[in-house]
């Protein structure tokens, strides 16, 4: 197998490699709609970053890729990484039997919004089916089965994906490799063979190992990098380093810059690709302003290098996080809240990247549509209403569909629905809104072809 490829292209800007990946397929640049919009950064998170040639990403689930969460999604960020949809037991359940509708939902979104993709990941010691934790493999006949794997995985997207998470997390925390079955069968140089077998199957893609718990200089992140300049030495394709950044708030390493630096002098790219920052709930005002300006440090840290590509957060919204459902008493990771309200987190990115924020109106009361859930032919969504310097002793809010969408049900308000207008107004029981309060309602409605998020008034 080939070890080696041509000596390196000199890095193209961002801009030029999307425009590579995506010669012919449409770029969407609509704006968010709503009160969202009026929190959100002078320009998207993704134009700022373009401005310094790097990326802004986010994890993704491809079965929420619609509503206000497909809008935040496809404006603020110029990357996307699939949270679960490419690992090997989502797309390889069965043997030789491949299912590829939610990665490939993920691919087809990104392309048509103009964003590069993150293959997340290819050889990992967890979320593996169990004909393959299970089976009983010589190392001739597993080293076959991640060839084949690579080969159909990699294959199927190459030339669409910019890079690889190629192998995942191959360290213990004190630098020694993690015992799995890729290690005790193959040995260490089951990475090399991966990587040799990922740039096999798409020779334009960048190819990365990505680790938890290395994003300061320690045992583990020296294991890597050890690692990384003997893959070098040795002529294997490598092309990049992933620090996850699953960090903890007061925690952000003091390093973390300098050891991107390291990386970087070896001559392989570096990104972080699993941003998050959990506190301990509940989280408060000054929690949050703290966690803004460790989000700013750690975005600042990669601006800083200019071989570290971007930031990808770990999920941009606390209603699609890991953290809760791992780490009993923590959350609030992300950068928006569990309503897609930017948290002082978002402008802290903005600010990393070179922009300003427009604060949330302090004299006002606002109203956020959101689609909470979707299926073929219906949905769920709420409308959160919310003053700050203001207050309400009653509300009504109206919007209208422009897409044939159809209200079927409502609670916590009345709602009624004339054409395309639909008009809702409080409950008996819910008209106060004080000062620094809000209140939500919900309702089902029924859709067919799209469904557009609309622009809400509140009277």
């Amino acid at each position: 197998m080939r070890t080696s490829r041509p000596p390196r292209r000199p890095r193209t800007s961002l801009r030029t490699r999307l425009a590579a990946l995506l010669t012919g397929v449409s770029v969407a640049g609509a704006l968010l709609a709503g009160a969202t919009a009026a929190h959100a950064a002078d320009a998207p998170l993704r134009d700022l970053a373009d401005a310094k040639d790097k990326v802004i990403g986010t994890a993704v689930t491809g079965s929420r890729l619609t509503g206000t969460y497909g809008e935040i999604a496809g404006t603020e960020f110029n990357g996307l990484t699939p949270g679960n949809a490419m690992k090997w037991g989502t797309v390889e359940p069965v043997r030789g039997s491949y299912d590829w509708a939610e990665a490939d939902r993920i691919v087809e979104f990104a392309e048509a919004h103009g964003q590069q993709v993150r293959g997340h990941t290819l050889v990992w010691h967890s979320q593996n089916p169990s004909w393959l934790t299970n089976g009983s493999w010589t190392a001739a006949e597993l080293g076959q089965v991640l060839d084949d794997h690579i080969a159909t995985e990699v294959g199927r997207y190459e030339g669409r994906l910019a890079t690889w998470d190629v192998v995942n997390e191959p360290f213990d925390e004190d630098g020694t490799y993690r015992r799995t079955l890729w290690y005790d069968t193959l040995g260490q140089d089951y990475i090399a063979r991966a990587l040799t077998a990922a740039r096999a199957a798409d020779p334009a893609a960048e190819l990365y190992i990505n680790d938890y718990n290395v994003e300061g200089v320690n045992a583990k992140s020296t294991a890597l990098y050890d690692l990384v300049r003997s893959l070098k030495e040795r002529g294997v394709p490598i092309d990049g380093v992933g620090l996850q950044a699953h960090l903890i708030l007061g925690q952000v390493p003091a390093s973390l810059q300098q050891n991107i630096q390291r990386f970087a002098d070896l001559g392989v790219d570096v990104a972080i690709t699993e941003l998050d920052i959990r506190m301990q709930l509940p989280a408060t005002p000054a929690k949050l302003a703290q966690q803004a300006d460790e989000y700013e440090a750690v975005v600042a840290a990669c601006v800083a290098v200019s071989r570290c590509t971007g930031v990808t957060v770990w999920g941009f919204t606390d209603s699609d996080s890991w953290i809760p459902d791992v780490f009993e008493g923590y959350g609030a990771a992300t950068p928006y809240d569990e309503d897609y309200a930017p948290k002082p987190a978002y402008g802290a990115i903005a600010t990393a990247l070179g922009g300003t924020t427009t604060p949330p109106p302090t004299d006002a009361c606002t109203a956020a549509y959101t689609v909470t859930g979707q299926w073929n032919t219906g949905f769920t969504g709420q409308v959160r209403i919310a003053c700050s310097g203001a207050a309400l002793s009653s509300w009504k809010v109206s919007w209208t569909y422009g897409a044939g969408q159809r209200i079927t049900q409502s609670w916590n308000a009345g709602c009624t629905q004339t054409g395309t207008q639909v008009t809702c107004s409080n409950a008996a029981y819910n008209g106060s809104v004080p000062d620094g309060g809000a209140v939500t309602f919900g309702f089902n409605a029924s859709w067919s072809g799209s469904n557009p998020v609309p622009t809400v008034t509140l009277a």
